[in-house]
């Protein structure tokens, strides 16, 4: 089923991606040159661009319950407003842009995003960010459930040690989600409709 396709990038902020940060994951940063031509590729194509991020209360009231001891351990992260729950440098958004803020695990849980994608006339989306096994995974699964077409950049994406990463794929991958590299999606663009979405809502 063809229809319009939105770009994700997920977590990808400071308090998870640089050295040292309260909550990073090792290898986030690897990714970015990928996600970043993804991004490049999909603004010219005219997607909707779609950053989904963490926002946590200063006192931790709304972290997830496995989370919560680290956080207070660790002295919050991803806290609204500061530095760290900014989206990297290298992947800032621009005007036109969509952020989703979340809570959990999965994108879609008690967020406005599945709302936003059918507004959209969204059906397919393509998966970026980090981690592979909690975040990317969580929200593929949920997308699943909720009909949408998926694609996963295996390049776009990553986890603590290649080993998680490559096990998380291949569980996606036999539930019926699309893998493909970075650059074999920007080669699958122009199979693409190009639309301007905002003219459409």
């Amino acid at each position: 089923m063809m229809g319009k396709t939105a770009l994700l990038i997920i977590d990808m902020q400071n308090d998870f991606c640089l050295t040292g940060a309260p909550f990073e994951i090792k290898g986030a940063m690897s990714v970015v040159p990928q996600i970043k031509k993804a991004l490049d590729a999909s603004r010219k194509w005219g997607l909707p661009i779609i950053y989904i991020i963490r926002h946590y209360r200063a006192d931790g009231s709304d972290v997830e319950i496995t989370r919560y001891h680290d956080f207070i351990k660790k002295g919050g992260a991803c806290i609204r407003g500061t530095k760290g729950a900014e989206i990297i440098d290298e992947l800032k958004p621009l005007k036109g842009d969509y952020i989703i803020e979340k809570q959990r695990w999965s994108a879609f849980f008690q967020t406005e995003l599945d709302m936003l994608l059918r507004r959209l006339k969204v059906n397919q989306i393509v998966v970026t960010g980090i981690q592979t096994p909690n975040c990317i995974r969580a929200t593929v699964w949920d997308a699943n459930s909720l009909d949408y077409d998926v694609i996963l950049l295996t390049d776009g994406t990553t986890a603590k040690t290649p080993e998680v990463h490559r096990a998380n794929l291949y569980d996606m991958q036999n539930i019926g989600i699309q893998l493909m590299t970075t650059d074999e999606f920007i080669s699958h663009l122009p199979n693409l409709p190009k639309n301007n979405y905002l003219q459409e809502i």
